[in-house]
């Protein structure tokens, strides 16, 4: 499933195309589930190509990409124009490739639990708790992971005057629940302060102040453990911005940054940056895999900035480039992400 409701619908379809073209066709009967940005479901094609970014043109689902398509229990039905109701076989497990609200942040899972559906990924609290910025660094300050300084806007709040004097400038000023950099700004002068959340409340009324931290941007990848017990974590990657301020959707996705992978940095700062990104993991009862993002400044304090329970999946996404450098290349991390779901399946755990 892919597309969605959510400002990240393309990465969204460019993160399926990659997964498409991983799984092994002798292995996996693979269904395309188009949602198209006003959430109608679509059999979408499945070439991979027709999914890719292309001269700076992102992909896009629309109910022209293919017939009306329905959940009803563990079968998906299609209800086309020409050959009128059919009834697909019943479906052994989705892979959510969903980036943000509709999809990353619990509702999609709900659905797929009321189904009884086995899907790839965190549950349905895991991933409302990661897609919302404000109760991740709540629930990992809980458990002892070092968060930076922050404030939570909800709707109609402004930014105290204390608050300004505790964060300090600058600060990045970004959505609540939202990914790929959409909506964030960095402000440099209080008098921006009013545009930047009218920015980031464009997509959610609920803003996150946070302070800037002086630091390298370090990411670490998270699997789910196939023998049970702690998930493993990949090497890590150091992200190089370039010549912008900070890591922006333009340089994510079409420009492209510089990465150092593995991260150049002491071995005991390696090991612990990947412990905080277990234990990130585990404190919000995670599952399958998630993108563990930190900055280390440089006297080597670590500060969590974000947990990405479906990251990106691009050919160019860290997440899948870090775990091929650990050993592990795109197909064999898509084939055990499904089987770890179909072991997973629904309900309690």
């Amino acid at each position: 499933m892919f597309g969605g409701r959510s400002t990240e619908h393309a990465i969204s379809c460019v993160s399926a195309g990659a997964i498409l073209g991983a799984l092994d066709p002798d292995q996996y009967e693979v269904v395309p589930v188009g949602i198209t940005r006003d959430g109608q479901w679509v059999l979408a094609g499945d070439d991979p190509s027709a999914l890719a970014i292309t001269d700076r043109k992102l992909p896009e689902i629309t109910s022209a990409s293919g017939a009306s398509v329905v959940l009803a229990e563990s079968e998906l039905i299609v209800r086309d124009p020409v050959d009128g109701v059919s009834s697909l076989a019943g479906v052994d497990v989705v892979f959510p490739v969903l980036h943000g609200a509709y999809g990353e942040d619990g509702t999609i899972q709900g659905l797929l639990e009321m189904a009884g559906l086995p899907y790839v990924g965190a549950n349905v609290f895991a991933s409302a708790a990661a897609m919302d910025k404000e109760f991740t660094k709540k629930l990992a300050a809980v458990e002892g992971i070092p968060v930076g300084p922050y404030a939570v806007l909800r709707a109609g709040v402004s930014l105290s005057e204390a608050d300004k004097e505790r964060l300090g400038l600058p600060v990045f000023v970004k959505p609540s629940r939202a990914g790929s950099s959409h909506g964030i700004t960095k402000v440099t002068d209080w008098a921006d302060l009013d545009d930047a959340v009218a920015t980031a409340r464009q997509i959610d009324p609920k803003v996150l102040i946070e302070a800037a931290i002086v630091g390298r941007e370090i990411e670490c990848g998270v699997l789910e453990s196939e023998a049970g017990g702690a998930p493993d974590a990949s090497l890590l990657a150091e992200i190089h911005v370039g010549d912008n301020d900070w890591y922006d959707f333009e340089t994510k996705y079409i420009t492209g940054g510089g990465y150092d992978l593995p991260a150049g940095l002491p071995d005991e700062v390696t090991r612990q940056v990947q412990d905080y990104a277990r234990r990130t993991f585990t404190a919000l009862d995670c599952a399958g895999l998630a993108r563990v993002d930190f900055f280390v400044t440089a006297d080597h304090q670590i500060f969590l900035n974000e947990i990405n329970t479906m990251p990106g999946m691009t050919p160019t996404s860290m997440f899948p480039l870090m775990w091929a450098a650990t050993g592990l290349e795109y197909p064999k991390v898509v084939d055990r992400l499904v089987r770890t779901a179909l072991r997973r399946g629904t309900g309690l755990h």
